[in-house]
């Protein structure tokens, strides 16, 4: 080898030697900064919302319980009206001659019975001197009592003819506020199978609202104490019971639980589940629909929304661990607050979850934490 080709050679060794040494002098790359969010455990409001259907505390079908045509109609449509207000009248005059002859039965029941203790008056001394049989006086003796008898049911049928009579006029059996009528003068009413329903009279004073819950929600709700207040498990606590109206504004009276029905209707897998709420000004009315929202709060862990990553319904996070190593985490989700997700597993308190650059994350790298302000939402005064 030439002396020009050893030179040559020396230079590229040296030349390899000092950039080996200088790579393994520049030093290693930080851990990128990755912005977080560390959980809590605090207490958060939830709502549920049922579409329930409204009724009046009492409604009341009026109906005719004997049979004939209306005669007169005795109040103003959608007025208020007092208990025992007179609202239709039906032609009497069938039940009038009945009355008439039941009376005429009870005349002669109470002759038939003068002279049946007339004829007992003057046997039983005559026995007594035994002017008379034994079996005459026994005769006379059964006579009387057969003819109180008589009497007695001759008066029963005349206080059932006089009922029947005092059904030709309908009084409203309690105070309310009372509807259309369904039955104009002239109409026949009160005939079988199905009689007439002449009106309905409602008591509003008190609004029922009544909604269905699945059989699944019942057993959640079973397994807690209900009470006026609402029910306390320990986990879960009802503050608050609405009414959301149809124009989207919230009923200014608060409600409470009256009861749940005693059966799960085989067919929907549902059950009713009634609830009240005053009405002072009667501002509801029967029949209007409205949602039922129910206030909960319980102790749970928000995360914001953005933080979690959705994949054919499943939900997952990235989560920063104690040794700043990222790793996938797959959570159980509640319902929404805000802008944040309520987590119900998978998740604990003291915990840093990726809350920006989702798409640089994976599963290994090592990162520089960076914990964002930000503040979860807080139940509001109840």
């Amino acid at each position: 080898m030439t002396s020009k080709k050893r030179n040559i050679l020396l230079m590229v060794l040296l030349v390899c030697l000092v950039s080996c040494s200088k790579e393994q002098e520049q030093p290693a790359m930080p851990p990128p900064d990755i912005p977080v969010y560390q959980t809590i455990e605090q207490e958060v409001l939830i709502h549920h919302e049922f579409v329930g259907n409204v009724s009046g505390f009492k409604d009341i079908a009026i109906r005719a319980r004997v049979e004939g045509f209306l005669e007169g109609i005795h109040f103003e449509e959608g007025s208020r009206i007092e208990k025992g207000t007179l609202l239709y009248t039906i032609e009497s005059q069938p039940f009038e001659a009945n009355v008439a002859a039941k009376m005429s039965g009870v005349a002669e029941a109470k002759t038939m019975l003068a002279k049946a203790e007339s004829d007992l008056d003057r046997i039983r001394p005559l026995a007594e001197l035994k002017a008379v049989s034994q079996s005459d006086l026994d005769a006379a003796v059964a006579q009387y009592e057969a003819a109180v008898a008589v009497l007695e049911a001759a008066e029963a049928n005349l206080r059932a003819a006089n009922i029947q009579l005092s059904y030709t006029k309908v009084h409203s059996p309690i105070s309310g506020i009372i509807g259309k009528t369904k039955a104009k003068v002239g109409d026949v009413v009160g005939r079988s199978p199905n009689p007439v329903i002449l009106n309905v009279v409602s008591r509003i004073d008190t609004i029922l609202a009544d909604f269905f819950i699945t059989e699944t929600q019942y057993l959640k709700l079973a397994r807690t104490h209900l009470s006026e207040e609402g029910f306390d498990d320990g986990k879960y606590r009802v503050t608050k019971l609405e009414l959301v109206l149809v124009d989207g504004s919230v009923y200014e009276q608060k409600g409470k639980f009256d009861f749940i029905d005693r059966e799960v209707d085989p067919t929907t897998g549902a059950i009713l589940v009634q609830t009240s709420f005053p009405n002072p000004d009667e501002l509801l009315r029967p029949g209007q629909f409205a949602k039922v929202r129910i206030s909960m709060i319980t102790s749970g862990i928000l995360i914001p929304q953005r933080c979690v990553m959705e994949l054919q319904g499943i939900h997952r996070v990235y989560v920063v661990n104690d040794k700043n190593e990222v790793e996938t985490r797959e959570v159980t989700v509640g319902p929404t607050v805000k802008d944040f997700w309520l987590i119900t597993d998978g998740l604990e308190a003291d915990e840093k979850v990726v809350y920006e650059g989702l798409q640089r994350a994976k599963a290994g790298i090592v990162v520089n934490p960076v914990v964002q302000d930000i503040k979860p939402p807080v139940p509001e005064k109840q």
